[in-house]
């Protein structure tokens, strides 16, 4: 509980108040009922501790950063800060995230962090609702619907945490490649050095430092059960489709354009794309199970097959261990038509007619609505500097799922 919290500060108010008034109270007592008021005060003192331990206590949903917390997905600014607190608004920002000890820490201790973390919660949401902006569900995460997913092993849920970690990998890298970060800076590969008369130079993006943060700051979690294996499986597949997605750009140096030397830096591939990958691995994701180990007796994810495949002479039967970079999912969707606690449902969503109407309304119909818009056409870059564009009216349809 902050000591700058408004609830903190009432509670303390009322203490001080209850004890000035008890003291008073007490003088006036003999002395037998005045240790008997002493015993109350305690009493009071550590009911008042209490409070404020559990106040502090991490919720259920503060296992992992990203989507998978509680923090908010709007960028606070640092800038809104006074100009004397410029130093310290990163510690307002790191209290903001709701984080666990080793995180807070971790975000208080470089000015950049808490920013950075802000960067990739927002792009990790906005690229969610991107590649599902056709789907049922579309990545609603107002209200009580991320909470309620995260509680479920959906294959909604193995996107989440895939898409958390590797926004986190993805802004922190670009961070120490920026300047924006105290303890990181360009990526130097020195593996690359020597190699066909290339000069190591531009600013690489720092994997590497990105990739030991987010395994430092997500830190090692509980396998004892089935979904928290599952969950620290899909959060590793979205780092590693971050780093297959390194590049290698090189630019050219020498008379006339020759290419005698190449400059060459390492760069992620632009997170559209990392979305993109993330959201066919969703398509195919494998729903698995529990199996024990012959070899250690450790419980380990196996592949469930379909219901009817099961042999029914020995009952439930598990396919190999799925490959690393498979999203997993360890129960089934529900439709996502109706309002529900997982999401608003589709009623009054727009769809597009031919292309997803019939999917996305669940076969309730689609209302056609006819407007008229206005919208810029015609538009010439005009010397110097400015575009010109007239303004075109049209006529367009919308269509929207029927309730």
């Amino acid at each position: 509980l902050s000591q700058n919290s408004s609830l903190y500060k009432k509670c303390r108010t009322y203490n001080k108040g209850f004890y000035t008034a008890t003291q008073e109270k007490r003088n006036d007592l003999p002395w037998s009922r005045s240790k008997m008021l002493d015993g109350q005060l305690l009493l009071g003192w550590l009911s008042f501790t209490v409070i404020v331990y559990l106040f502090n206590l991490p919720g259920p949903t503060t296992a992992y950063f990203g989507l998978t917390g509680n923090e908010p997905l709007s960028i606070l600014p640092l800038s809104s800060q006074p100009e004397e607190n410029v130093g310290r608004a990163h510690y307002k920002l790191c209290d903001r995230l709701k984080l666990e000890k080793k995180q807070r820490r971790m975000c208080r201790r470089d000015p950049g962090v808490a920013e950075t973390l802000m960067e990739a919660i927002s792009m990790s949401a906005l690229e969610c609702q991107y590649q599902f902006r056709f789907e049922r569900w579309n990545c609603t995460l107002e209200g009580r619907y991320r909470a309620n997913l995260l509680k479920r092993g959906f294959k909604e849920t193995a996107f989440l945490y895939a898409v958390s970690s590797a926004g986190l990998t993805h802004a922190m890298a670009k961070a120490c490649s920026a300047g924006r970060m105290e303890r990181c800076t360009c990526d130097e590969a020195p593996d690359l050095e020597n190699r066909k008369a290339w000069q190591w130079g531009g600013c690489g993006d720092n994997l590497k430092y990105s990739n030991k943060f987010v395994k430092d700051f997500l830190g090692k979690r509980s396998n004892k059960d089935l979904r928290a294996r599952v969950d620290m499986h899909n959060t590793n597949v979205g780092m590693k489709v971050i780093k297959a997605g390194v590049e290698t750009t090189c630019k050219c140096h020498g008379v006339s354009g020759s290419c005698t030397v190449q400059t060459c830096w390492r760069q992620l591939s632009p997170f559209h794309e990392i979305g993109k990958q993330l959201k066919q691995r969703y398509e195919t994701s494998l729903k698995v199970g529990s199996s024990t180990n012959e070899a250690t007796g450790e419980g380990e994810i196996s592949q469930a097959r379909p219901q009817q495949q099961q042999n029914p002479s020995t009952g439930p039967s598990n396919d190999p261990i799925p490959r690393t970079t498979d999203l997993l999912h360890i129960e089934d969707s529900p439709s996502f038509c109706r309002p529900s606690k997982y999401s608003p449902g589709t009623s009054a969503r727009k769809c597009y007619k031919d292309k997803n109407c019939d999917a996305i309304c669940c076969g309730r119909g689609h209302n056609t609505q006819s407007r008229v818009v206005t919208r810029p056409c015609q538009c010439q870059v005009r010397w110097c500097c400015y575009v010109e564009c007239k303004q075109c009216t049209q006529r367009e349809e919308v269509y929207t799922c029927k309730g």
